[in-house]
């Protein structure tokens, strides 16, 4: 069964009054693109997650985000005294004696460069911090790809149905290879005995039949209709094997449209002209559709 790039995993848990909240969301890319968001004390799991990701998904854009919010009423960051108190003594410094009693905005001064600074952990609350996010982390990766997976479950009946489409044309088409050559021999024979015989001439079936020759040979298209029939064999095999197929089946599109477009310039019959444009409009619906594919 092949996968949709198209996400979301959510995993979310209260652990030593912190809760942790992971989301992952995925959209389309030709490659693998991940951006990850992460709170300054936990920085240092940045390349870890970055590996689960590699692990778990191989095509897609993903945006990562790990939210902590604290409900102990323990605090998650430190105030730098020596810097608080360097930037009094200099406003100090800048008032002069006589306006040593003037008082100063708390806040204001907490919001100043260098005063709040995150928390620093001990190694046993990082390890604890670190083995909460990456279980969580897994766990939004597990949801994520179960949501790509039912949106492939879609992707991959809309490809089939398609390709079912594309068949019964190509049956319609393979009736008629058979057809066009003898249909073009009767027309053009109709056509020059109509022609001689208001000239009273006599009508040369050698020249007619080399004629006949030429045209079946420039309008052979029985090679391009069952390389078309292979290609859409291989198509459907894609797609259920499942895993990373999208590549594969964006290639093996293009070689289905190039057979299409042969036939098309080949074909002078019209029933086969009427064909190869419903088999071009459905592949062009398979290679929309295939560009979700993982």
């Amino acid at each position: 069964m092949i996968r949709s790039m198209t996400g979301f995993g959510q995993a979310c848990a209260e652990i030593e009054g912190v809760i942790y909240t992971v989301e992952i969301r995925s959209v389309n890319n030709r490659y693998l693109k991940i951006q990850v968001r992460l709170p300054d004390i936990m920085a240092f799991l940045e390349s870890e997650i970055e590996k689960l990701h590699r692990e778990n998904i191989q095509r897609g854009t993903v945006n990562y985000s790990l939210c902590m919010k604290n409900v102990s009423g323990q605090a998650l960051f430190d105030i730098d005294e020596n810097s608080l108190a360097a930037y009094v003594q200099r406003l100090k410094a800048l008032l002069g004696a006589e306006d040593e009693h003037c008082r100063l905005d708390l806040a204001s001064m907490l919001s100043l460069p260098g005063i709040i600074q995150p928390a620093i952990p001990t190694e046993e609350q990082t390890e604890r911090m670190r083995h909460a996010a990456l279980s969580l982390t897994q766990e939004a990766l597990e949801q994520l790809s179960l949501s790509r997976g039912e949106e492939g479950k879609i992707l991959q009946a809309d490809l089939l149905a398609n390709c079912d489409r594309i068949a019964a044309e190509l049956e319609t088409i393979g009736g008629r290879v058979s057809t066009v050559v003898q249909d073009y021999h009767n027309r053009l024979k109709e056509r020059v005995e109509n022609l001689l015989a208001q000239a009273k001439l006599k009508l040369d079936e050698d020249l007619l039949a080399r004629e006949v020759a030429i045209f079946a040979e420039r309008s052979d298209i029985a090679e391009e209709v069952s390389r078309l029939g292979a290609h859409l064999q291989q198509f459907r095999e894609c797609c259920e094997k499942g895993g990373p197929a999208g590549r594969r089946l964006d290639f093996v599109t293009q070689e289905m449209l190039r057979e299409a477009n042969t036939i098309a310039s080949k074909s002078q019959d019209a029933a086969v002209a009427h064909s190869v444009i419903e088999i071009k409009c459905a592949i062009d619906r398979v290679k929309e559709q295939v560009q979700n594919v993982e």
